[in-house]
């Protein structure tokens, strides 16, 4: 074989090694469905792609033409340690034909630099693998012009596999993402905002193998939902897409409007998450699921000290898992970064904050009880009858960019009504006319308006003003509104 003339790439899959220290029946099980999941998703990229199995490794050859996509795919795929690129030659049976094949491949990688080859052998052969070594090793130092053979700390190691006559050259190693096969460790649905604590989390479950499902509580309307769907979509085609999951989205607008109307300010933010909870578990019910996923993080924020998080668990008989309980935000944004939603999560607003106004830090379980007592539980369950189910690698043709509210910072430039959409009672000052209607109530009060005018909506961080004119002009087709950021 000329390797100028070769048309496939072979890939060799090495497994997380905590599958390999599996009983028998549980590697075996894990083995497969690694192969599995892989047959799936490479056959997406090219048919032509073949892959072999073998207890501790998977090998794959693929067109020259995809070899790209098909490396990016192996190394995003949960169960993979790392993937060797490797160049194979059949019919090997001699220490002749293994220096001059190996010389061949990899001479030009070792001129001027320091040099050591590594072997490993399986199968019947009249030599063992130090033999290998020696004899490629002494060869190669003969017809190239290298700094020497150095047996610890070399420049170049060349690692070869001989498996009865079939020569491997290992050409490149990458590092795979390493945890359990998809599909190994059961489903979870994870509790979704966009930002990159639920990003993260979903990430590390879907690398730790298990199926994860979504679901968003949409408390800004259509843009905020589509924002959602794309990051889901993105972390599934990803890295989870060998097997199907669903994207629910619950809208939870008269939900908050419900919480402001029986809850005490301090208790706000514990109730919302409590009935995030309660809502998850009663569609996880619905999809035979035993966990929820979160991406709460110990004192974070006020509603993630350790008693507020018991209070939140108790709204719920599930399993909560929260793996980022214990990480700092650097960290979490780090790993977005590497894995690519940070670009998602910076421009995703976090809800669950912005209904509390001096929150509890230390709850009460008395005290909680009787809020939770207060609420009329009809408007959850509503909520969950009016769910959205959607099977995510659907959801592409609704996660297309969406267009921007028109933002407005001269007010001389037209006849406008500010709204004032803080929580608080305090109304913006300005050269127009200004009126109050908290950003919950929007749905109900703005209708009651004269739609003859044009609309300026305000908060502090713009977040909410924007997705909830987003809402307006989406949902009821509004179309005289615009967002209010003064010129600083």
């Amino acid at each position: 074989m000329n390797i100028t003339e070769a048309k496939t790439q072979k890939f060799i899959v090495k497994f997380f090694p905590e599958i390999m220290i599996k009983g028998s029946k549980a590697k075996r099980e894990m083995v497969n469905q690694l192969y599995n999941n892989l047959r799936a998703l490479l056959k997406r990229i090219s048919e032509e792609i073949v892959l072999k199995k073998s207890f501790d490794k998977i090998e794959v050859l693929v067109p020259i033409e995809v070899v790209t996509e098909a490396r990016i795919k192996l190394m995003d795929t949960p169960g993979v340690e790392f993937i060797q690129e490797a160049i194979q030659f059949d019919n090997i049976t001699t220490l002749d034909e293994i220096k001059v094949k190996v010389n061949e491949v990899m001479g030009k990688e070792i001129v001027g630099k320091t040099f050591v080859v590594r072997a490993k052998r399986a199968g019947s052969h009249e030599f063992k693998s130090i033999d290998i070594e020696q004899t490629v090793g002494g060869y190669m130092l003969a017809y190239n012009e290298t700094l020497g053979v150095k047996l610890k700390g070399a420049q170049v190691t060349i690692n070869l596999e001989l498996i009865d006559k079939q020569l491997n050259i290992i050409t490149h190693k990458f590092k795979g993402l390493s945890g359990f096969p998809i599909g190994t460790q059961g489903a979870i649905l994870s509790l979704m905002s966009g930002g990159f604590d639920s990003t993260v989390a979903s990430y590390l479950t879907m690398k730790r193998g298990i199926k994860t499902h979504f679901i968003f509580f949409n408390l800004g309307g259509v843009a905020h939902e589509i924002g959602v769907k794309q990051v889901a979509f993105y972390l599934w085609n990803k890295f989870g897409s060998s097997h199907r999951v669903t994207f629910t989205s619950v809208p939870f607008d008269d939900v908050v409007t419900e919480i402001f109307k029986s809850t005490s300010e301090s208790y706000m933010g514990v109730m919302l998450k409590r009935l995030m909870l309660k809502a998850a578990e009663k569609i996880a019910d619905n999809m035979k699921i035993d966990a929820l996923l979160t991406g709460e993080s110990v004192a974070q924020v006020s509603s993630q000290t350790l008693r507020n998080l018991a209070l939140i668990d108790q709204a719920t008989t599930k399993l909560v898992l929260r793996p980022l309980s214990t990480m700092n935000k650097p960290d979490i944004i780090n790993i977005a970064n590497e894995i690519g939603t940070r670009r998602f999560a910076e421009s995703m607003p976090e809800y669950c904050g912005v209904i509390s106004k001096n929150p509890v830090t230390h709850g009460n379980y008395e005290r909680m009880q009787k809020e939770a007592n207060n609420f009329d539980y009809s408007v959850l369950d509503k909520a969950v009858e009016n769910a959205q189910v959607t099977n995510v690698d659907e959801i592409i043709a609704d996660i297309s960019d969406i267009g921007q509210m028109e933002v407005v910072s001269d007010l001389s430039t037209g006849d406008y009504t500010i709204i004032d959409i803080r929580q608080n009672e305090e109304c913006i000052k300005a050269s127009c006319e200004t009126i109050k209607i908290p950003f919950y109530k929007l749905k109900t009060e703005f209708k009651k308006l004269p739609q003859d005018k044009q609309y300026l909506f305000y908060c502090d961080k713009g977040i909410l003003s924007q997705l909830h004119a987003q809402y307006l002009k989406d949902a009821e087709n509004f179309t005289n509104i615009k967002v209010y950021r003064p010129a600083n």
